[in-house]
């Protein structure tokens, strides 16, 4: 070929790229949202589904609990890593190669003979959705204009905190009505669709700064973190935590291995994580509301199912239906997030909405055991609408003052907060329930008492009761037997009442934080 006819097709090739009409905003959000909104999905649908997945295996529930532990563990290694393997594979194949993984553990779970094939099917879907929530967040913040992030964030917001608060009343359906590996199998035409979604509508990132070198050592102390602080977490309260050694053993390797990997990710040039992204105020301040609304959230997810399932009697898919509510009032506020955005000052809509997850989270706080479904609701509502409030302007204002160089790393940082402070919270909050049920039984058990007359009257009332049926030794017995449940059954209900309020006060606490965010701040190029 000519020098004249190369260079004529050269310009011709650049003529057609310059006039290729771009993908429409909608049509990106739409595909990288997809895929993330199931994978939130599939993780807070098998919650409920752990006792089902326990009896089917013939497992105990603490077994059947490492189906959650090890896709923490693989997710939440997997976020800080985000930004490194966008810039070494290229984000295209970078979203086609983490869907598939994903698609192919959802078959593994979905298919899965033994609960030990269980597990690894659940640890190959952590690897392939661990990155899709930060990832999907980096990609709405640099595909938005800064004039539409909110609506780009309320977008986000609708993939993952509407769909996780939708997990349990999916799972509870399913289990209750069908198998529970159809939590699974939903995912697989789920992920091939994204695939091809993926290929035909999201961008390559031309200008991208591509690793030299694999930073291994980064990679195993991460690993040997993460791994060690989940193990700590899940198995502590079963083990009576640093009364046992091996707690003590696992929690000094993983605080070591913890400061190792900080000193060493910020010494090394070619760093898998950049830590110095929390010098930013807005990072730093927004990282801190970010993670503290993910744990009020994920408390309320978790104990008021608990609460219902263990002192109410619910079924699954009840005390999952319980959560609904929640999802009603989320995608209300969505609609009308985004103008409140922009025409109000965000730091005014993070405490306003601290303030209504302080309500709702206290109104928690006076459930009995009399309550009916409908008290459910108004707390969920409330919570809802508080969600979106700081939800939406923190993740903007968040990453808004990064470089778009560091989004994807800032959103992996961002993201792996969450989870390890969700995971934190999430086994502190059971391990808060336990010992404060232990404490309100030393203080309640003095009314069982043969010196109170209260107590003679109704246990004798009672043991009279039981003697229409048994002998009066036995009888007796029996009724000694009613009142200790209805004892243990107060002291958990006072537990419970402890820990909402404590939540509320934590959320009360966090709403002058939002007034150290800065709003005055161009769009970073």
């Amino acid at each position: 070929m000519s020098i004249t006819a190369e260079s004529q097709v050269h310009d011709k090739i650049a003529e057609q790229e310059h006039t290729a009409q771009p993908v429409p905003l909608w049509l990106t959000a739409f595909t990288i949202l997809f895929p993330t909104a199931f994978a939130m999905l599939a993780t807070s649908a098998t919650n409920v589904a752990i006792p089902h997945i326990a009896g089917s295996f013939g497992s105990t529930l603490d077994e059947a609990n490492w189906v959650i532990t090890s896709y923490m563990i693989a997710n939440a290694i997997l976020i800080p890593l985000t930004g490194w393997l966008e810039n070494m594979m290229g984000r295209v194949n970078f979203l086609k190669v983490f869907i598939t993984i994903f698609t192919i553990g959802s078959i593994i779970c979905a298919f899965a003979p033994s609960l030990n094939f269980l597990v690894l099917g659940r640890i190959v879907q952590g690897i392939g959705g661990g990155p899709m929530m930060p990832i999907s967040q980096a990609i709405l913040i640099a595909a938005f204009p800064f004039e539409k992030r909110g609506q780009a964030m309320a977008l986000f917001a609708l993939a993952v905190m509407v769909f996780s608060i939708l997990g349990p009343s999916f799972g509870g359906f399913i289990v209750d009505n069908s198998a529970w590996q159809w939590i699974y199998l939903i995912n697989i035409p789920v992920g091939i669709f994204s695939v091809i979604l993926v290929h035909c509508n999201i961008e390559e990132v031309v200008q991208r700064k591509k690793p030299e070198k694999v930073d291994f050592v980064g990679l195993v102390a991460l690993v040997i973190w993460l791994f060690s602080m989940q193990v700590v977490l899940d198995k502590g309260q079963q083990y009576d935590w640093f009364d046992t050694t091996w707690v003590c053993w696992l929690t000094g390797i993983s605080v070591f291995s913890f400061i190792f990997f900080v000193v060493w990710e910020l010494e090394c040039k070619n760093a898998i994580v950049n830590f110095r992204v929390f010098k930013d105020k807005n990072f730093f301040i927004g990282t801190i509301l970010g993670s503290s609304v993910n744990m009020i959230i994920y408390v309320t997810i978790v104990l008021l199912p608990q609460f219902l399932q263990s002192l109410m009697g619910y079924t699954a898919m009840l005390s999952g239906f319980s959560l609904a509510p929640r999802v009603i009032s989320c995608v209300a506020m969505l609609a009308i997030i985004g103008k409140m955005v922009e025409k109000i000052d965000n730091r005014i809509l993070i405490a306003i909405g601290f303030i209504f997850l302080a309500t709702s989270t206290f109104m928690y706080a006076n459930l009995n055991l009399s309550i009916s479904f409908s008290y459910v609701v108004i707390p969920n509502v409330i919570m809802g609408v508080g969600v979106i409030l700081v939800f939406i302007p923190v993740s903007a204002l968040c990453l808004g003052t990064l470089p778009k160089t560091e989004l994807s790393n800032g959103a992996g940082l961002h993201s792996l907060c969450k989870c390890v402070t969700t995971a934190f919270v999430i086994s502190m909050s059971s391990t808060l329930v336990a010992r404060l049920s232990q404490l309100h039984q030393t203080y309640l058990v003095k009314n069982l008492s043969n010196y109170n007359i209260i107590f003679q009257h109704k246990m004798s009332l009672m043991t009279h009761k039981f003697m229409a049926l048994y002998p009066s030794i036995t009888a007796s017995h029996k009724a000694g037997g009613v009142f200790y449940k209805q004892l243990l059954t107060q002291s958990k209900l006072m537990a419970y009442v402890d820990v909402f309020e404590l939540f509320a006060l934590i959320a009360i606490l966090l709403v002058p934080w939002a007034f150290f965010l800065n709003v005055n701040f161009k769009d970073q190029k």
